[in-house]
């Protein structure tokens, strides 16, 4: 029996698998076994793979037939012996406390199911600077309460950065396979289901952006498809929000993606008031049959309920601050999202 299973699968890993598996061996924590699921590589990865297990017991090699990463996940936490299981992927690399550090947080916070880290962009930050403005987002929300806020904006952590309790698996499910990306739709789940998720306020793994990176190749991790598995979710939450009070919903932003984004909200059979905007020439208008209003028009929170989809991130506090000084609760009185 082992306190962690790190699970790491992984598909035509060559260049990089060494260096991920090594900043895993190299864990102050050493009481973990190391699960790396081949998924059919066609390149030097099982062999390399092999290599690296000769030399650590800790190393245990699966290998399977193509299938994808939700098939080598689930099948990782199905053969693992641990009471914790850590992410890592192919490309990445954690940082020697990782480990330490998580288990201790978690062994001292029974209320968390689990808990994250900040993460350090590997990559150029000019060239890459969507993934590097990302990465600074995830890193700037950190407590439970900022995660839950959060989370219907983009998803508030780093998939390899994550440890987590087993038991949540067996009684929440695992990941599941569908046209929209695993790892946050399992945040959103779980936290839907009442799961706690924290984040060390500390620099623990190298979030690496390589080209071939499947947030960056495969169709499961576009806008869209975030779009979709977070439609569901929000939804949900604001009904519970707004069911027992009978509150009107409005959506804060009148351009174009905003009321692209909202429809799926307009077509739900939530009751909608209609859209509020800063833009004097939207204000008066009406869109997509509903009216457009400032803030200052908003009726009372015990009548209103705010979806805000503006998404420049210096936009987004203002309105946010915005919404406070009317003395709306966050989470309570208004959301979020992307």
């Amino acid at each position: 029996m082992v306190t962690v299973s790190i699970i790491l699968p992984v598909y035509n890993a060559a260049p990089s698998i060494k260096a991920a598996i090594n900043s895993c061996l190299a864990q102050t924590f050493s009481d973990f076994e190391l699960i790396i699921i081949d998924d059919g590589s066609t390149d030097d990865t099982l062999s390399i793979l092999k290599k690296l297990a000769s030399n650590d017991n800790r190393i245990k090699i699966i290998s399977n037939p193509h299938k994808g990463i939700v098939e080598s996940l689930n099948l990782g936490i199905l053969e693992s012996k641990g009471n914790f299981i850590a992410r890592m992927d192919a490309d990445d690399e954690m940082f020697t406390q990782r480990i330490e550090k998580q288990i201790e947080f978690l062994k001292n916070n029974p209320s968390i199911g689990l808990v994250s880290c900040l993460v350090e962009h590997g990559g150029d930050s000019k060239s890459q600077e969507g993934y590097a403005l990302h990465v600074n987002w995830i890193n700037s929300i950190i407590t439970s309460e900022e995660i839950e806020l959060n989370r219907f904006v983009e998803s508030p952590i780093a998939h390899p950065s994550v440890l987590f309790r087993k038991k949540i698996c067996e009684k929440h499910g695992m990941y599941r396979e569908g046209n929209f990306p695993e790892d946050y739709e399992l945040w959103l789940r779980w936290m839907d289901e009442g799961i706690k998720i924290a984040k060390l306020p500390e620099i623990l793994l190298r979030w690496n952006d390589f080209p071939k990176r499947l947030s960056r190749t495969d169709a499961r991790y576009s806008n869209e498809a975030f779009q979709r598995i977070k439609a569901g979710y929000l939804a949900e939450f604001i009904t519970e929000q707004i069911k027992s009070n009978g509150r009107k919903l409005w959506l804060c932003g009148a351009g174009r993606i905003t009321r692209q984004k909202s429809a799926f909200l307009i077509a739900s059979g939530l009751e909608i008031g209609g859209f509020v905007d800063v833009d004097p020439n939207k204000i008066g208008k009406v869109l997509n049959g509903f009216p457009v209003i400032s803030l200052e028009e908003l009726p009372e929170k015990e009548k209103s309920y705010v979806v805000s989809y503006v998404g420049n991130r210096g936009a987004r506090e203002d309105i946010r601050r915005d919404l406070k000084i009317r003395g709306l609760v966050e989470g309570m009185d208004f959301v979020m999202a992307g």
